[in-house]
């Protein structure tokens, strides 16, 4: 298919699945829909597109099922990602998302340029040009003076369009939002200096770039730099070894209250988060271009890889307090939050040293984090923790709150048999819940969320217990 093609079906499609519908089902068939047709006329066949595509499909479901804000950001990453590999593969993924904002704006005026996506095409028979003139001109003016007059009497608007029940302007922004996007979609433009950016980007160093050794400071020679650096890496391992010892002692023996903890643990967490970035740049700071491969810089390699170690312990310190408090007062969404920040942090740390050991550029540990990070969004899409998070604190009997219970998404049978179980009376948010989920159950097709049908009907919905 053609551009302009692509641009017009899913236009049309957009709007079949949005008019008078809210976002549910309908966006992940029209994520399906987009997957199909860029499978259906790629020539990409590399392994890395094929990931990509599998990955899309399992956020266009994911996004079915649960339709919430993780697999809405799942959903747009893994279109953003499939589509650049399938028409710019060379383009790395850290820049797509400020083509995708840059391509946002100017969409708005490019649809306008005709030569740049619709054919030049020549009438040559009198029959194409009896359909123009005789009837898409004329039709073309009348729906444009039947909106205008429409906004003058509400009674000429329903002589024409009462038995059809058409929401005209509905249909109009759905038709309009839908070439937004479609076009967007598929005539993305990459600007030029985009492509110049792209090459510094490689994950390899050029052979130029191996024989240049560029100095971080103008006034030092290349050894008193590197002699800087083993000064800075030694001192620096020391410092961490004592903040290491003070942080496990704080950690593990020094008495806090239970208002208090919570807070001391994020923000150790945070400290140790932040540490761990200031210690990646400072290796990023010395090993740049021709530096990676100076046979003298064995004992700053050396020093590096020992703090890259020394952070590594950090990190595995502030997991197992995490796990011990997780033990003692049950699971949260922010308890988890610290797993995922320690993990892309840790990951962080190894691809930092694979740079050094790989003698890779700087932008190979940038490259790499960003699909450390998708992953990430991947594994807050596909699973259901808030299910999770009941399950547990039920089994182990903590964190068990009834409205803290309430407050978790999609635990709804198990959050439903607890309540059960232990008598509660309703006067919760579980009140709220009830009405949400029936609220879901009774949506149009398009615009369910499956998760919701996944849950027992209840027969009566305490509506009378909200306005308390």
């Amino acid at each position: 298919m053609k551009k302009h093609q692509l641009i017009l079906v899913s236009t049309a499609i957009f709007t079949l699945l949005f008019y008078k519908e809210g976002i549910g089902l309908n966006l992940a068939l029209f994520s399906l829909l987009l997957i199909g047709l860029i499978i259906y006329q790629t020539t990409n066949k590399s392994l890395f597109f094929k990931l990509l595509t599998g990955t899309a499909l399992l956020s266009a479901c994911s996004f079915a099922w649960y339709g919430d804000i993780a697999s809405f950001i799942a959903v747009f990453l893994s279109l953003v990602f499939l589509q650049f590999q399938n028409k710019d593969s060379q383009i790395k993924l850290i820049q797509t998302i400020p083509i995708v904002i840059i391509n946002a704006i100017t969409s708005i005026g490019r649809p306008f340029i005709f030569s740049q996506w619709f054919p030049k095409t020549k009438i040559g028979n009198d029959t194409a040009k009896k359909i123009i003139a005789y009837f898409l001109i004329p039709t073309l003016f009348i729906v444009v003076f039947f909106v205008a007059y429409s906004f003058g009497s509400d009674t000429f608007s329903s002589l024409f369009i009462y038995e059809l029940d058409i929401d005209l302007w509905q249909l109009i922004l759905i038709s309009l939002l839908g070439f937004y996007i479609s076009f967007s979609f598929w005539n993305y433009f990459v600007p030029e200096y985009s492509n110049k950016i792209n090459v510094k980007l490689e994950n390899d160093f050029s052979s130029e770039s191996k024989d240049k050794n560029n100095r971080s400071f103008s006034f030092l020679d290349l050894e008193f730099e590197r002699k800087s650096g083993e000064i800075s890496l030694i001192l620096l391992n020391i410092m961490l070894l004592v903040f290491i010892v003070t942080y496990n002692y704080e950690q593990f023996f020094k008495v806090e209250t239970v208002t208090n903890l919570s807070v001391a643990i994020h923000d150790r967490v945070n400290a140790v988060i932040i540490s761990i970035i200031m210690a990646v740049g400072v290796i990023l700071f010395y090993f740049k271009g021709g530096f990676n491969f100076d046979t003298k810089a064995t004992l700053l390699k050396l020093l590096a890889k020992i703090w890259i170690g020394l952070n590594g312990i950090l990190i595995i310190s502030s997991a197992i307090k995490n796990s011990e408090y997780i033990m003692q007062y049950g699971l949260t969404y922010k308890r988890l939050g610290v797993y995922a920040f320690l993990g892309i942090t840790l990951s962080g740390l190894i691809f930092t040293y694979f740079k050094i050991k790989k003698q890779k550029t700087n932008a190979y540990l940038f490259n790499q984090m960003v699909l450390c990070l998708y992953g990430l969004v991947l594994l807050c899409a596909f699973f259901n923790w808030g299910n999770l998070i009941t399950t547990y604190n039920i089994k182990t009997n903590k964190g068990v709150d009834a409205e803290f219970l309430s407050d978790l998404n999609f635990n709804d049978e198990a959050r439903r048999a607890y309540f059960i179980d232990q008598n509660l009376n309703g006067d919760y948010n579980e009140v709220y819940r009830e009405k949400n989920i029936y609220r879901n159950q009774n949506e149009h097709f398009l615009s369910k969320t499956l998760y919701y049908e996944s849950i027992p009907k209840i027969k009566v919905v305490p509506v009378q217990k909200i306005n308390r």
